[in-house]
């Protein structure tokens, strides 16, 4: 509920101005105040099709409902404007917000959103701000053959391209592929390349 104050400070900013009424509540401990202008601003940044306002709009959106503990929102907000920042390469709008954004990019990692560039932004993170999450001890190393697979399937190959690169059946792969998901924990393609990388067995980009 915004107080009356805020209501008259609200109505006299431009739609550009709300990001940093946003930051300041957020700052003070308000998320839910912040929360509710964003929303309500939100609509008019996309009817508009200011994409760059919109990315920020669903950037603090998704930083304002983790603090909140509404995290299933905060990952729906950040997947959102990931795809829209992805095509033009946004970098510095994520990582100017610096520890928070990294956890929330960690976990989308762990999610498998949008692994390639969640990876790249990871990197322009500065070592002490986004520390590496813990790691996750496998069950089981990876063998050299389903390191070799999982190189190929981060490469964006299919099973029937890996079968023909490495000259194996396809039932191979598919048992390798299986294998890979076991000692992961994970249960699909996009799975195994995110958390493989936060466990540094790919590198974070390329």
């Amino acid at each position: 509920m915004l107080e009356k104050s805020d209501d008259i400070i609200v109505g006299r900013m431009r739609k550009y101005e709300y990001p940093v009424l946003a930051r300041l509540w957020l700052a003070e401990g308000r998320p839910a105040e912040a929360l509710a202008l964003l929303e309500a601003a939100l609509p008019v940044a996309e009817k508009t099709n200011r994409i760059g306002l919109v990315i920020e709009y669903e950037i603090l959106i998704a930083l304002a409902a983790q603090t909140l503990g509404q995290s299933e929102k905060a990952r729906q907000s950040l997947e959102r404007a990931l795809s829209l920042a992805e095509p033009d390469g946004f970098l510095r709008i994520f990582v100017d917000e610096g520890g928070p954004m990294a956890r929330l990019l960690y976990e989308a990692a762990s999610h498998g959103i949008k692994p390639e560039y969640v990876g790249r932004l990871l990197a322009a993170f500065p070592t002490d701000i986004a520390p590496a999450p813990k790691r996750v001890e496998m069950v089981e190393p990876l063998s050299e053959r389903e390191l070799e697979v999982l190189r190929l399937i981060a490469a964006g190959l299919s099973n029937e391209e890996i079968a023909q690169r490495l000259v194996l059946s396809l039932p191979t792969i598919k048992w390798h592929t299986s294998n890979i998901y076991g000692k992961l924990g994970v249960k699909n393609r996009m799975q195994a390349v995110a958390t493989a990388r936060t466990l540094g067995v790919l590198p974070a980009h390329g």
